[in-house]
């Protein structure tokens, strides 16, 4: 489904990739192992190919947003990149994990990352939509960025929020490693000026996004104040 021009949301397993079709495809988030026929699939209603995929940008390292990421980079020669926190975060053992009894390091562990992976670190520039910007949003996952475009001011989240009945709130708090950081983290989204969110597993929200980020920011104030 094409939600912007250019910009495409498509299911893959298990989560939303966005595939940004200019010269080179650029796709944010690669579902699990197993979404290649799909995206292929969709490229190819479009009249594009797997083959054109350049870059796959994870906004971090669960199993449902980095898991396709080696078969696809495999197939597609395209590079992988994430924030180094999370890069680190794949390489745990299943002993520090154990030891640990962190639920988040065992899910790293247990997580299928690509062969390799590019770092992309804060306040970088991808080369797609105008300047996609990263933004380093840590507790959902150690690593987690959003990425942002001030052209059209779209900003893709991930899972650093997620919709509850009808509502734009917080991350998980099962799958969060840090949910005390992770609402924090939205006071950064909160300084952009946006008009389209989009999520890592629901349609974009258009809806006076802007008050939407800074309703969470104060939101997450006030529960950081009365813990």
């Amino acid at each position: 489904m094409e939600i912007a021009p250019g910009l495409h949301a498509v299911q893959l397993r298990g989560a939303r990739g966005y595939v940004i079709c200019e010269r080179d495809i650029t796709l944010i988030d690669a579902g699990m192992s197993g979404s290649q026929r799909r995206l292929e699939r969709y490229l190819a209603g479009i009249g594009r190919s797997l083959g054109e995929v350049r870059r796959i940008v994870c906004t971090h390292a669960h199993p449902d947003h980095i898991g396709g990421a080696r078969e696809l980079a495999d197939a597609s020669g395209a590079e992988v990149l994430l924030h180094p926190d999370d890069i680190a975060a794949l390489g745990v053992t299943l002993r520090e994990a154990w030891t640990a009894r962190d639920r988040g390091m065992l899910l790293a562990y247990l997580t299928r990352g690509p062969h390799a992976a590019t770092p992309l670190h804060d306040g970088e520039v991808i080369s797609a939509l105008g300047g996609l910007r990263v933004v380093h949003t840590p507790g959902h996952t150690p690593g987690s960025i959003c990425l942002y475009a001030p052209r059209g001011g779209i900003l893709f989240t991930g899972d650093m929020l997620q919709v509850i009945r009808g509502r734009v709130t917080f991350a998980s708090r099962i799958f969060s490693a840090d949910l005390a950081r992770a609402r924090a983290s939205v006071a950064r989204l909160a300084e952009l000026d946006v008009s389209m969110i989009a999520f890592g597993h629901y349609p974009p929200w258009t809806d006076d996004p802007n008050a939407v980020l800074a309703r969470l920011t104060l939101r997450a104030q006030r529960l950081a104040t009365a813990t």
